[in-house]
Parts: structure tokens; C-alpha cells; sequence
């Protein structure tokens, strides 16, 4: 079975994924997380963040295996944040932006030691969406976010990775976001492709996440939620997904 088969079955249903930030997750809370986001329904573990000052990543992602059997996907910032440990990797542009270190430079970097580490990818075109406030990847990648108003700007940068053969789509609004992705924004860019739209960043509740994922994602993510109100959080919003189908 291919990575993209394993994050996206073919029973179509709406599915919940863990975003663990090594920076914002201190190390005796990483295998806790992990064995919540199992026993709590979550189908993926993503581990990466903006900054990663975290020098240890080998030992976060084999910690986290350790404590789960989830799948362990890198969602990496930059071209360091790599282990050939990790069950695989989002190899993401930066679409929505025009600096080039995000488009393609950090990606030119990564490409290489991917394939001497035979780590399994799934090309991803990643669009940041305006979200209230200032978030960590809009200020470390110097780029503007999509207008959270304008559906049709996130609509044909979607349409222009679907051409450019991205298998996947991911509306971002950034960690700790005071806005999540709008539902409008979402369902008009899932009915605009073909590929599976992931949604992640101020989604901080069962509702906010069903709402999401009734709108076309995919695969909903959630990480400062955890963070701020513990793993029990993953449990409410794993299961009132359960149900969704796309």
C-alpha cells in the first residue's frame, strides 16, 4: 500500500490527524500524546513545525513510534526537519506565496537526502490562509496568506497544483490561529479538484472540526488545541468525525 493510500483510504471518511510540534511539546509529553492520539481515534501523527529549534528530531519521531502505531508523518518547515524514521513525508510548496526559499529552494534542498533515506512522500501543495493575526509560517516564510474573504484566489492556486500534479491540497491557517479556514473557502476549493483537501490551524473543537470536514476536508488537524487543553481534547474531535463521510 502506496503513503497516499494509507493517509487517504478509499472508504472516503472524514478523518482526524495530530499535529505534534517538538518545540511547543516538551519530551516527557511526546509518547503521552502519541498513545492519545491512538486510543483517541486519530488516524495520523504529523510532527514538525515553523521554527524547530528542537535539534533532537530522530529521537522525537522515534519516540513517538515507540508509543504508537500510527503512522508518523514528517509536515516539515524546512529542509532539516527530515528522519528515516518517520513512516513518511508531506513534500510541500509553498504555493500561495512568492518567495522562492518556500516554493522550491528548501524543496531542492530536501529532494536528495529523501531519496538516499528512502523516505515515502506525498506531494503536497500547501496554501496559507489569512487567519486574524499573525501567525508563526507567515512571519518565518515572509509571505502574505490568501485573503480569508477571496474563496476564488485559494480556488485557482488549488486548480494550478492539481495541473502541477500535487496529490493533495492543504488549506493552512497557521498555528494557534485565531480564525480557522472558512467553510465556504474549503468547500470551494474541494469541489474545484479532485485531489483530497487537508484543513488544519484554529480549529479548536468538535464543531469547528465537523464543520470542516462537512465542508470537504479530508483530513482535519489539530495541534494547539492539545497543547493548550490537554489530550482529552483528541478523543471529542476524532469522534464526532467518525461519522463523515466525503
Amino acid at each position: 500500500m502506496s503513503l497516499f493510500e494509507r493517509l487517504f483510504p478509499a472508504d472516503r471518511k472524514a478523518r482526524l490527524w495530530v499535529l505534534i510540534d517538538p518545540d511547543n511539546a516538551p519530551a516527557d509529553d511526546l509518547a503521552e500524546t502519541a498513545k492519545a492520539a491512538e486510543k483517541g481515534g486519530a488516524a495520523v501523527i504529523l510532527v514538525g513545525g515553523s521554527m524547530l529549534v528542537n535539534e533532537a528530531f530522530d529521537s522525537v519521531i522515534r519516540t513517538i513510534k515507540t508509543a504508537s502505531d500510527l503512522p508518523v508523518i514528517i509536515f516539515p518547515g524546512n529542509s532539516r526537519q527530515l528522519s528515516k524514521y518517520a513512516d513518511g513525508i508531506l513534500f510541500m510548496s509553498l504555493l500561495s506565496g512568492r518567495n522562492p526559499q518556500y516554493l522550491i529552494g528548501e524543496q531542492v534542498h530536501a529532494a536528495p537526502i529523501i531519496r538516499r533515506m528512502d523516505l515515502p512522500s506525498v506531494s503536497t501543495c500547501y496554501l496559507l490562509i489569512e487567519s486574524g493575526k499573525t501567525t508563526s509560517a507567515e512571519f518565518v516564510s515572509d509571505t502574505r496568506p490568501i485573503p480569508r474573504n477571496k474563496s476564488s484566489i485559494a480556488v485557482v492556486h488549488a486548480q494550478a497544483a492539481e495541473l502541477f500534479g500535487f496529490a493533495t491540497i492543504y488549506l493552512e491557517a497557521g498555528s494557534g490561529a485565531e480564525f480557522p479556514v472558512p467553510a465556504d473557502m474549503i468547500k470551494a476549493v474541494a469541489e474545484s479538484v479532485s485531489v483530497p483537501v487537508i484543513v488544519g490551524g484554529g480549529i479548536t473543537n468538535a464543531e469547528q472540526a465537523v464543520t470542516a470536514a462537512k465542508s470537504g476536508a479530508a483530513a482535519v488537524v489539530v495541534g494547539t488545541v492539545i497543547e493548550r487543553s490537554g489530550n482529552s481534547v483528541i478523543d471529542e474531535i476524532a469522534g464526532s468525525l467518525k461519522e463523515i463521510i466525503l
